[in-house]
């Protein structure tokens, strides 16, 4: 049953309303840690509105290490931001006006899913060692949320554990790719930048109706500024103990976020379309990898809107970029009309051929289970690095467009 920290007498009766009829009243944080040993499966306390507030925050720590299943939520009379960051620091979940029993009825609800999430977890034996997955292009508009959030959904819906990260910061879509109208996002890990766990990470998380976690970017692209590339690289750290897989959507540029993504990646989906700017730019991130040491083998080359008639061709893209082309993702208008209901095509309509490439991309060299030494991509020139890009393959490509 819960545990309230409280040493009102009518504690109990003021809010049993908003957190249980089974709750169990103690005064001290000592009684507080018995309570918590006798019931092995207690997984929420809450701590009363005169509790001093470093008590309070004292226990949460304490709770963090040796139980990080338990929440804590804090009642304060009057929150305050220098006691919501100190709440946060301390690993308090979540702080809640002490005349506000809806909210407290909330933020107990909130809690125990995030309690529950965090066994679900940790059930079959110990942490994860998942596989991170950025997505990635140089050129703006080629289509790397909406792969990305596929990937997503179809991998979530196979049973797996699915962590989705919007690491573009200042103007992130996935949270309305997928209509999601997150509290939380990647700016509330910035207080735990020193001290993130599991529970810390998962207390910013967005659920999605497909099983799908999201970790959205800020509302303001201002906050952007304020998360620094170690809480990037951080939360990879402590998600991948956590999930099978987590999906990095990316920015159109090598950022300090992006090289810590990439520092960590097992799949390197690098996409381009069948225009010139597009497939330029995708020469010379090939190249940039190259010279950052980044391995040759774990890079898959995704081309989408591929069938589009323009004057280029597949083997036009493999001889400037010296690298086979893994997957061919055709056009079509269902895909925006798909992302504007806010769903993934992927899962709505699962035999379009837009689908079908994306679960080909998804089962072929994302899914290590099921991937083949066929469906893998060979990379051209693997054994020298290939020539840097030249004006006279930029020409021919015009020449090739022209015709």
């Amino acid at each position: 049953m819960p545990i309230l920290w409280d040493t009102d007498p009518a504690a109990l009766g003021t809010y049993r309303f908003a957190v249980g009829d089974q709750v169990q009243q103690v005064e001290t944080a000592q009684l507080v840690a018995r309570a918590l040993a006798a019931e092995e499966g207690e997984m929420l306390v809450v701590v009363g509105p005169d509790i001093d507030t470093q008590a309070a925050c004292d226990l949460a720590a304490e709770v963090r290490l040796g139980r990080p299943g338990v929440g804590v939520v804090l009642l304060r009379r009057w929150p305050e931001v220098a006691v919501l960051t100190q709440a946060i620091r301390s690993g308090i979940r979540e702080v809640v006006s002490a005349d506000d029993l809806t909210a407290l009825a909330d933020a107990c609800r909130r809690s125990l899913e995030l309690s529950m999430a965090l066994a679900g977890a940790g059930a079959g034996g110990g942490a994860r060692n998942g596989r991170v997955v950025t997505v990635f292009s140089a050129k703006g508009g080629v289509g790397k949320t909406t792969i990305a959030t596929n990937l997503g959904v179809y991998l979530a819906s196979t049973g797996s554990r699915v962590l989705l990260v919007d690491l573009d910061l200042a103007f992130g879509d996935v949270a309305i790719s997928l209509q999601l109208t997150p509290s939380r996002s990647t700016s509330d890990l910035i207080p735990m930048s020193d001290r993130l766990d599991a529970q810390g990470l998962a207390s910013a998380v967005t659920h999605h109706d497909s099983g799908l976690d999201t970790l959205c970017a800020p509302d303001s692209p201002s906050d952007a500024d304020q998360i620094p590339a170690a809480t990037t690289a951080q939360l990879l750290h402590v998600a991948r103990g956590m999930y099978d897989f987590v999906i990095v959507d990316t920015p159109p540029a090598f950022s300090e976020h992006v090289l810590a993504a990439f520092d960590v990646t097992d799949v390197s989906i690098l996409i381009a379309t069948m225009d010139i700017p597009a497939v330029k730019n995708l020469r010379l991130v090939l190249d940039t990898l190259d010279q950052l040491g980044y391995p040759r083998e774990s890079r898959v080359i995704v081309l989408n809107r591929s069938d589009v008639k323009v004057g280029l061709k597949t083997t036009d893209i493999v001889a400037v970029t010296h690298q086979s082309v893994a997957v061919c993702i055709p056009n079509s208008l269902d895909v925006p009309a798909s992302t504007n209901r806010g769903v993934a095509i992927v899962v709505d309509e699962p035999e379009h051929p837009v689908s079908v490439a994306l679960r080909a991309l998804a089962d072929g060299h994302v899914r290590p289970e099921r991937a083949t030494a066929a469906s893998i991509p060979m990379a051209t020139a693997a054994i020298e690095p290939p020539p840097p890009v030249t004006r006279r393959d930029l020409r021919l490509l015009r020449r090739e467009g022209r015709r």
